[in-house]
C-alpha cells in the first residue's frame, strides 16, 4: 500500500499509476487484440517481436509498464511458438516491474490433455498452467475451457468466460421452430443441457466410438431427431469429423436442418473440406483463433466486446458474473 500524501500532485500521480492499464498482443491474435483494445477504448501497447535466424523468439516492451496493470493477449493454438511467445511476454512484463500481469488466452491450448486417460501420458493442461504462473502471470482470463475443472490447476485467479453469452442471442435470432440442442458426445452433455434450458428446447446426446484421436468409427444418438432443427454445441472443432458425421447421421434420420456452434475454430487437417462436403447448414464459431481461410458455411462472431467488458470489470474490481449465462 502507498503512504498517503498531502501533496495533490503526488497523490494524482500515485492514483494514475495504480489505475493505468496497458493491453499488449502476441503475434498469433493480433487482429482480435486490436478489436479488444478498440472496444476497451485504447490502442495496443508497443511491443517488438524479434526472431533470431534459427527461429528463437525475443520480445521487448517498447514503453514503460512499471507499476501498471498489463494484459497480455495471446491464444496458444499450435505451433508451440505461440505459447512460448506468451511466456516470454509474461516474463518480460514481470521483469519490467508491472504491478499486475494478466494472461488473456482467448483459446487455452493443451486443454484437451486435462487428465491421465491412459498410462504414461502427460497432463498438458496442468503443465501449461504451471508455466503461466511461473512466467509471471498473476491472473488468467480465458474462454470455454475443454473442462471446467482445469481452473483448479491454477493457484492464481482464473476468469473463465463462456461464449454462450454471444452464441445464445444468435441462435435465438434464427427463430428456428422445433429446436433441439445436441451434444456431439457424452462429455458435452452438460454444455448442451445449459443451452437447452436457456432456449427451452429439447436435447439430444450423440454417442461416438473412436479407435484413435480425431477418428470417429461409429456414432448414434439418444433422443428425437426426426422433424427437428438441430443445433450441435461444442467447445472446439478440430478436424470437423465428429460434427460432420453427426450432421450427416441426423439428416439421414429425418432432421430438418443441422447447425453447429463451436467456440474455438482449430480447423486442422481436412476440416474445411469436411465441412464443405457435410450436410451442416452452418458452423458458427468465434474469433478466439483466426480462420486459415474463409468458407460460406462458417460464420464468425467476435468475442472482442466481451473480453473488453470483462477486462474493464476486473480492473475496476467489479463483478463479472453477469457475463455468465452458463
Amino acid at each position: 500500500m502507498h503512504k498517503t500524501t498531502k501533496n495533490p500532485i503526488f497523490a494524482s500521480l500515485i492514483q494514475k499509476m495504480e489505475t493505468d492499464v496497458r493491453l499488449f498482443s502476441g503475434s498469433a491474435t493480433q487482429n482480435l487484440s486490436e478489436q479488444i483494445a478498440t472496444a476497451y477504448g485504447q490502442g495496443l501497447g508497443k511491443i517488438s517481436h524479434y526472431r533470431f535466424s534459427d527461429g528463437e523468439i525475443q520480445v521487448s516492451y517498447e514503453e514503460s509498464i512499471r507499476g501498471q496493470s498489463v494484459f497480455v493477449i495471446q491464444s496458444t493454438m499450435p505451433p508451440a511458438d505461440n505459447l512460448m511467445e506468451l511466456l516470454l511476454m509474461l516474463d518480460a512484463a514481470k521483469r519490467a516491474s508491472a504491478q499486475e500481469v494478466v494472461a488473456v488466452l482467448p483459446y487455452f491450448g493443451y486443454a484437451r490433455q486435462d487428465r491421465k486417460d491412459q498410462p504414461r501420458v502427460a497432463i498438458g493442461a496442468k503443465l501449461v498452467a504451471d508455466m503461466l504462473a511461473l512466467a509471471g502471470a498473476t491472473r488468467v482470463m480465458t474462454m470455454d475451457l475443454h473442462a471446467d475443472q482445469i481452473q483448479g490447476f491454477f493457484d492464481i485467479p482464473v476468469d473463465h468466460l463462456y461464449a454462450s453469452s454471444i452464441f445464445l442471442p444468435y441462435v435465438q435470432s434464427l427463430n428456428l421452430p422445433f429446436l433441439t440442442i445436441a451434444a456431439p458426445d457424452m462429455g458435452g452433455s452438460k454444455r448442451a443441457n445449459a443451452y437447452a434450458k436457456h432456449l427451452k428446447a429439447e436435447i439430444v446426446i450423440c454417442y461416438k466410438q473412436r479407435s484413435k484421436a480425431n477418428v470417429v468409427d461409429k456414432m448414434t444418438a439418444i433422443g428425437d431427431i426426426e422433424g427437428r432443427n438441430i443445433v450441435l454445441v461444442d467447445d472446439l472443432v478440430d478436424t470437423g469429423g465428429t460434427l460432420c458425421k453427426a450432421a450427416d447421421m441426423m439428416m439421414e434420420r429425418g432432421a430438418l436442418s443441422v447447425r453447429a456452434v463451436c467456440t474455438h475454430a482449430i480447423l486442422s487437417g481436412k476440416a474445411y473440406e469436411n465441412i464443405e462436403n457435410s450436410k451442416l447448414t452452418e458452423l458458427i464459431v468465434t474469433d478466439t483463433i483466426p480462420l486459415k481461410q474463409q468458407s460460406p458455411k462458417i460464420k464468425v462472431i467476435s468475442v472482442a466486446d466481451l473480453f473488453a467488458k470483462v477486462i474493464h470489470s476486473v480492473q475496476n474490481h467489479e463483478s463479472i458474473s453477469s457475463n455468465f449465462i452458463m
